[in-house]
């Protein structure tokens, strides 16, 4: 379908309101508007409303399929990921895996372990259709060592493929140690990283987030938290981020998952949080699949009775920005996924009712992630922008998510890709041993 040389002209193609900054059309109620958009030199030349224009012989008719701009992933692990083989996790619960990665990570985690791991994620990524994403780094010692070399060669590797960034990862409590965390964030300084810690709600908190804010201002960088991911409703530590944030004067961009716990909480509890959070201009990720399969997971013969998800549309009324994203795939903290963002946001759509009305939640998966990672050319479709989209078959949202769109076609700059997802049989001599 797609030319593999030349311009081109895409007609009849159906886009969304929130994806599409500046086209004039008619919208129908879920957000869509039937465009005719063109490529030239792996740009997009023009975008249009269908009929404004005569369409040229040759064109391209998608006959009303859906078109997206590339996905952007703002919050995996691609250094734990495909471990479940060799290290699953033993009962499904948090612990099970915190306990199963520790111990993976410890015996197993050689540079060319991760290194071989990663580039399998990225390589599934990719063929699904993602142009950004964020991992986060396991930075206990003394894997920070040998991780972030392992991402600077990657990000080199995939350069022009997917824009790639990375964040470390460690418990609030090694903050303690001013000395190593001052020379873990020079570390991530030097690899144009993102600062980032799992916050629990240990007695020192207040004392250490204000070590974290610090840190992050003296050498510039963006923050990243784990927060609350627990149905415990003292667990508050978002409310305490932004707190910190705001008597900090950080000025930077400030990303926070899971945030579980709030909607186990009282609403006043709630109200308070949000506002703080709002006036803080914390953005917000929920992880959908992760949380669904970790937690409310008591033992076997109980049924979960909550979703894990956080209060995004709660969030969203108040103008914090949200999205939805991967986090681990086929390790101990989840045993399935693939870095396929369409799947993401299908289950984010079934589990957080992104629907009735549809409204802008695309952006979730696309246009705010991208904002938070500062990438100016992703999550949307513009002319002047890079020719970076998906074409599916679905023609509407209930065909889009119904199936899981296997045939879809890539393209990036204005190219379709050869969609060869890897083989799992490649890293079996990984699990052996």
């Amino acid at each position: 379908m797609i030319p593999a040389s030349g311009s081109y002209l895409l007609a009849n193609a159906r886009v969304h309101r929130s994806l599409t900054p500046g086209l004039a059309a008619s919208y129908d109620a879920d957000g869509f508007a039937l465009a005719d958009m063109a490529v030239t030199g792996g740009k997009i030349s023009s975008i249009a409303a269908r009929g404004r224009s005569k369409t040229p012989a040759d064109a391209i008719d998608l006959a009303g399929r859906i078109v997206l701009p590339c996905f952007v992933d703002c919050h995996t692990h691609i250094d734990k990921g495909h471990i479940w083989p060799r290290k699953p996790n033993p009962d499904g619960t948090f612990m099970g895996a915190l306990n199963a990665t520790g111990a993976d990570r410890t015996a197993r985690w050689s540079a060319e372990d991760v290194a071989r791991r990663m580039d399998f994620s990225l390589r599934s990524a990719y063929a699904h259709g993602t142009k950004a994403l964020r991992t986060h780094l396991d930075s206990v010692r003394p894997q920070e060592e040998i991780s972030w070399p392992v991402f600077e060669m990657m990000r080199e590797k995939w350069r022009g493929r997917i824009d790639l960034q990375a964040a470390c990862l460690l418990g609030i409590e090694g903050v303690r140690d001013k000395g190593w965390f001052d020379k873990l964030a020079k570390r991530v300084a030097a690899a144009k990283g993102v600062l980032g810690v799992v916050t629990y709600m240990v007695s020192d908190l207040e004392e250490l987030l204000d070590q974290v804010f610090a840190e992050a201002i003296r050498h510039g960088l963006d923050l990243d938290f784990h927060a609350d991911e627990t149905d415990d409703v003292a667990a508050i530590s978002l409310k305490k981020i932004a707190e910190a944030s705001l008597w900090s004067g950080f000025e930077g961009n400030i990303l926070v998952g899971h945030c579980c716990s709030l909607a186990r909480q009282p609403d006043l509890e709630v109200l308070d949080t949000l506002d703080k959070v709002a006036k803080a201009r914390l953005a917000v990720v929920s992880l959908p699949m992760c949380n669904l399969y970790l937690q409310d997971r008591r033992n076997n013969h109980t049924t979960p009775r909550w979703r894990g998800v956080t209060l995004l549309h709660e969030m969203k009324a108040r103008g914090i920005k949200v999205a939805v994203a991967s986090d681990n795939t086929r390790d101990p903290f989840y045993a399935y996924g693939d870095l396929d963002m369409l799947e993401v946001y299908r289950m984010a759509t079934r589990i957080l009712h992104f629907d009735h009305p549809v409204g802008d939640w695309p952006k979730a998966v696309a246009a705010t992630p991208a904002e938070v990672m500062r990438l100016d050319d992703a999550g949307k479709l513009a002319a002047g922008g890079s020719a970076d989209f998906i074409v599916f078959k679905g023609r509407s949202w209930t065909e889009l998510l119904s199936r899981p769109e296997s045939d879809r076609i890539v393209v990036r700059e204005g190219r379709a890709i050869e969609r060869q997802l890897p083989d799992y049989a490649e890293l079996d001599e990984l699990m052996v041993g």
